[in-house]
Order: C-alpha cells, then structure tokens, then sequence
C-alpha cells in the first residue's frame, strides 16, 4: 500500500511560517487584552459595590454617634432653672447661674459625655456643664460662631467647630430658647457639644485613604492624618484665614491641597494621588490608581470620601489575562498533539506493516539459522561443563599447592629441626637407663627424678613439634581473634635456628591498638613464614641483616602489619611484576615464583591484602592488611 504523505513543518514556505506566527501573536496579544479589560471592568465594578456598602456602614455609624446628642437642647429649653437665669436681674445671676449648671452638669452625667452649655442674646457662656473644671467656658464669648448667629436668628444649627478654650473638635447643635411671658420672645440659645473622638477613633482605623469633607470642602477627619485640616482644592487666604477664625479657633487651614476631582465621585471616580500626597499614602510604589466613592451625610453638611487601592483589581486583570493565553496556548497544543498523533499513527501503522514483512523475512532467516544454533549452543554447553571442571581442578591444585608449600618450607627446616630434637632424644635415653639401673638398686627417689627430666624433655619436644603439626596441617580458612604477636612468634619459631645461624637482627613494634585482628591464623602464619623466609633468602649475602615487624591502625580502620628487611630489593620492573605467578627474583631452581601470589590469594579470602614496595634506605617491605575485630566480639 503506497505511504501516505505526512506533514514537515519545513516544507511550509518560510514567507507562510512567518505570517502564521505573527498572526499568533496578535492573537493571543488580542485576547489578553480584551481579557484584561473585562476582568478589570468587573473587578472596578465588584470594588465599587464593597466601597458603597463600606459608605453605608461608616455613614450610618458617624450619623449614629453625631447626631446622638441632637434632641438635648429640647430639654435645656424647657428646663425652669435656665429659664429663670435668662429672666433673672442682674443682682440674682450669681444664684441662677449655680442651679442652671448644676442642672447642666447632671444632664450632662447622665448623657455620659457631651459638653452643654447656655449662651445670652450676646453670644456670652452663663451656663455650662462644665463649670466645675478650671477650663470651663463660662464667660466665654461665642458670638462669632456661625451656629449662634443661627440660632438668634431663631433657625435650629449645627455645625462642626473647634472651640478656642480647649482647642477640642466637637460637633455642635443650637437650638433657641423662647420665653412664653415675653410672647415667645427669644431670650438665649441651647447648644450641646458632641464629641467625635470615636469618629476620629474608627477613621484612624481605616487602611486606604478616607476623608470627611465639610461644605467649605476643609477636610475634617482623615486618614492619613496628615491630610487633616487640608483642602480639597486652593481657597484665598482671605477665606481661609476666616474659616480658621470662626470655627476652628484660629488654627491655620489649607497648608496641604489635595488637589483631587472628586466630580462624579459618588457613583465613583478612578483618581491618582498627587505626587505631594504619595508619601503619605504608600512611600515609594508610584502614582497607583484609586477609586474613588463620596457619600453625602443626611443630617450634617459633610461629605465621606474613601479611596480604594485598584491595584489589587490590576494584578488580578493581568492573572485573567495570562490564564487566557494560557488556556489559548492549550487550546493550540491541543490541536497540534492531536494532529501530531494521527500523524504518529499513520507512522505506526506503516511501521507495523514494514515491522510484519521484517518479521516473515527474520522468521525465513531464523528457521535457517536455527541448525547451526543449535548445534552451536551444544558446542557451548559441552565447553561450559569443561570449564567448571577445569575450575574445580584448579582449585583443588591450587589447594595442594598451597599445602604442597607448607610441606616445602617444613622440608627447608628439617636439618634444624633435628637437631634440635637430637639433644632431647638423646638426654632421655640416657636418663631413661639410669632410672632403670637406679630402680634395680632400690634406689626409687633418683629414678623418680630422672623419670620427671625425662617428662620435662618430652614436653619440650611436644612444644617443638606442636607448632610443625599445626602449620603442616589441611585446613580450611575460619576467621577468628587472632594475636599477631603470637602469629609471629609461631612462624619466628621456625626459624629460629637459621636466625641464630646467620646472625639476622629482629626488631618488633607491635602496637598495643592493633595487636589482634580476624583472620585465620594458621594462614596468618603460613603468609608470616613465606615472608620471613624470602627475607632471609634476600639477606644471605647481604653485610646487614636486619629483619623489623611493626604494626599500626590504618585510617580505614584495618591492621597493617609491615615486614621489612636490608635485603637487595626490587627493581621497578620487578615491583610492577611482583605478584604474577611464577615469577621470581631468586636464581632459577630456587623458586617457583608462587609465594608471594598464594599469600595474596590467602588473605584476599578473609578480607585483607598483601602490598610491597621498596623499603627507605634499601631492601624490600611488604605490608599485611588485617580485617580488625567486628564490633561486639570479644578479644
């Protein structure tokens, strides 16, 4: 079946190529932006809705706490005492005066803060709640307050003020007092103070900048409190320098201008800070969008500005929008994976097709080959077999060599070690025919004695023997404690007459931290006994013949045992040869050149290493490396 054709992205005219790309990329710059714009308008719209409620609650909770005092002055209007002290000449004032604030001041406990006071037709404190304290308003002249003026006039007033005793904000509420005798004439006016320490209170509270703004548009209460007694736009000195003196005591208005449009704020605005106000606001993050929501205050001439950070509906605009492209960007993978696996199954199914006659051709070739396989593999299995039996061989050879060097070693000492049994042989048979002819004199006290040198004698025999057996014994290699010194004494033992003989010098510094180690210790002797001899044989013609064993803890943890002699040494091609098998440094018929390989081998089997090399000052050092106890064995 002909191949179907598949789809190279290069053969695509690279013109083409560039088009679908750029396209691409207009598109998905095209819906981030949309995206953006729809999140950011709902997002706008959604703080618009929590800025309005957020309105609703502060206005409610300001007119609440505002106007709470409102009705008071209805009730310093008709008490008798003011009414007397308005009515009273002036030799009677002093009396009047003392029950209208006394009145005043339980009104004034009873209501739980306010400051209540009464004003003549002239503006002049006569009576006040707080007459008790030294900074009372008593006398003071209000005239120039606008809720008086007001209030004369007969109009009930209210308005935000900053009295000029204690220079404390309050919100006032006047009210004038009538005189039925005098045909409802009026004679003064009632005024309560409200406090607005818990507006300002809760305004301090607020996170994004909020504002209360009076008529004269002189910001009231704000947050940041910088912004306190600002105005919302220039005002002549003239009018400033008024406001201040009639209703803020004289403090100074309009050192800041905020200098924002609030045209349109209450269905919302989107303003930025001016670049003065900034610092204040949020130190060093930029001119950052707000929107801005105004709320006129039912009641008073105020009006609540808050200013809601958009920020946060930006970044959440541009998340939109990047979900967007991402989610296209799927859309778009999604068509490419999908076409490129019906591209990859069209493959398949041809691979398949090629894959069946590839399989028919192989199983042709198989059946072919088969024959020759088979007859090859039964070739493999036969030289399989061989070697493993080849392999047991040379284990049981290497085996017998290694006893069969044990037995060489024995061989080499056999003249010293008949003569030291010769001396003991023959002090027993003399012994023993003494006793014999002591006995037959009666005399059993001296036969008793030779009797027991005679024990002594074969005991010392015993100790030469003893150590022969041991080392001549086939054994197989068991890992145990064993005391390196005791080793080398054990092969020294064997030694020792041709020791004596060649006047060799033994030097020994076993260290009392690495004096034991887990081996087997016939092997351990068997390893000692080689390497001692080919010391000797090294040194026989050597003017200096000094043999040292010392031993110390390596930093991985294992026993280094060192033999080192003044013998004639190794060459560097020797060094390098060392360990091969049959091969040998000693004059030919005196070695096979086996030693050294089989002491290698015996202590590899139980985890430790033979190593050698030259020694300082000439001759030759071989290092034994020793597995130390395991932890928890007793020495």
């Amino acid at each position: 079946m002909p191949a179907s054709p598949v789809l190279n992205p290069h053969a695509i005219p690279r013109p083409h190529r560039v088009l679908g790309l750029a396209g691409l990329l207009v598109a998905f710059l095209l819906l981030g932006f949309f995206s953006y714009r729809i999140s950011e308008h709902y997002g706008i719209e959604g703080m618009r809705q929590a800025a309005s409620h957020q309105l609703d609650i502060l206005g409610a909770a300001i007119d609440s706490e505002v106007t709470r005092h409102a009705s008071v002055p209805s009730a310093v209007e008709l008490n008798p005492d003011v009414i007397a002290l308005l009515r009273a000449p002036v030799e009677d004032l002093d009396i009047r005066q003392a029950e209208a604030n006394r009145f005043l001041q339980k009104l004034n406990d009873h209501l739980g803060g306010p400051a209540i006071f009464v004003l003549d037709l002239s503006g002049r404190v006569v009576a006040s709640s707080d007459w008790i304290f030294s900074d009372n308003l008593l006398g003071s002249d209000l005239s120039y307050m606008p809720f008086f003026r007001d209030a004369v006039r007969g109009t009930p007033a209210r308005h935000y003020a900053v009295d000029h005793i204690r220079h404390e904000p309050g919100y006032y509420f006047a009210l004038p007092i009538r005189d039925e005798e005098r045909e409802w004439a009026i004679i003064g006016v009632a005024v309560v103070k409200s406090g607005i320490r818990e507006v300002e209170r809760r305004w301090l509270a607020q996170e994004a900048p909020a504002l209360i703004i009076d008529r004269n548009d002189v910001v009231l209460l704000a947050s940041p409190p910088e912004w306190r007694y600002a105005t919302l736009r220039p005002q002549s000195p003239d009018t400033l320098e008024r406001l201040g003196r009639q209703q803020f005591a004289g403090q100074p208005l309009g050192a800041v201008s905020l200098d924002i449009d609030l045209a349109g704020a209450d269905e919302g605005r989107i303003v930025r800070l001016p670049k003065h106000l900034r610092d204040d606001v949020a130190p060093a993050q930029g001119a950052r969008p707000y929107l801005a929501m105004s709320r006129h205050l039912s009641g008073t001439a105020w009006r609540i500005v808050v200013f809601s950070d958009l920020r946060q509906v930006g970044v959440q605009a541009a998340t939109h929008a990047a979900l967007s492209i991402a989610a296209l960007g799927c859309v778009l993978l999604g068509v490419l994976y999908t076409r490129q696996r019906r591209r990859l199954a069209r493959g398949r199914e041809e691979a398949r097709a090629m894959l069946e006659r590839a399989n028919q051709e192989l199983e042709r070739k198989v059946e072919a080959r088969t024959v020759d396989l088979s007859a090859a593999v039964a070739g493999l299995q036969r030289e399989v077999q061989e070697r493993q039996r080849a392999e047991q061989t040379l284990r049981a050879a290497q085996n017998e060599l290694v006893q069969a060097a044990k037995l060489a070693v024995l061989g080499q000492m056999a003249t010293g070690i008949t003569h030291e049994l010769s001396q003991p042989l023959g002090a027993i048979r003399t012994l023993a025919a003494n006793a014999a002819e002591f006995m037959r004199r009666g005399d059993a006290g001296t036969a008793a004695r030779n009797l027991g040198i005679v024990e002594q004698l074969t005991e010392q025999m015993g100790n030469i023997i003893g150590p022969l057996k041991t080392f001549a014994r086939k054994s197989p290699a068991v890992s145990s404690a064993v005391d390196i010194g005791g080793a080398l004494d054990s092969a020294l033992f064997l030694f020792e007459n041709r020791l004596k003989k060649e006047g060799v010098v033994l030097e020994r510094r076993i260290g009392a931290d690495a004096a034991t180690a887990w081996c087997d210790g016939n092997r351990l002797q068997q390893v000692l006994v080689n390497l001692i001899g080919n010391a000797l044989d090294a040194m026989h013609e050597e003017p200096v013949r000094r043999l040292s064993f010392s031993s110390e803890r390596t930093s991985a943890g294992k026993i280094a045992l060192a033999v080192t002699d003044t013998g004639y040494g190794f060459s560097e091609e020797a060094v390098a040869r060392l360990f091969e098998p049959f091969f040998t440094t000693k004059q030919p018929g005196e070695g096979l050149g086996l030693g050294l390989t089989i002491s290698r081998d015996i202590l590899r089997d139980f985890g430790g290493d033979l190593m050698a090399g030259p020694a300082p000052g000439g001759g030759a050092r071989f290092v034994v490396l020793l597995p130390p106890l395991p932890q928890g064995k007793p020495t």
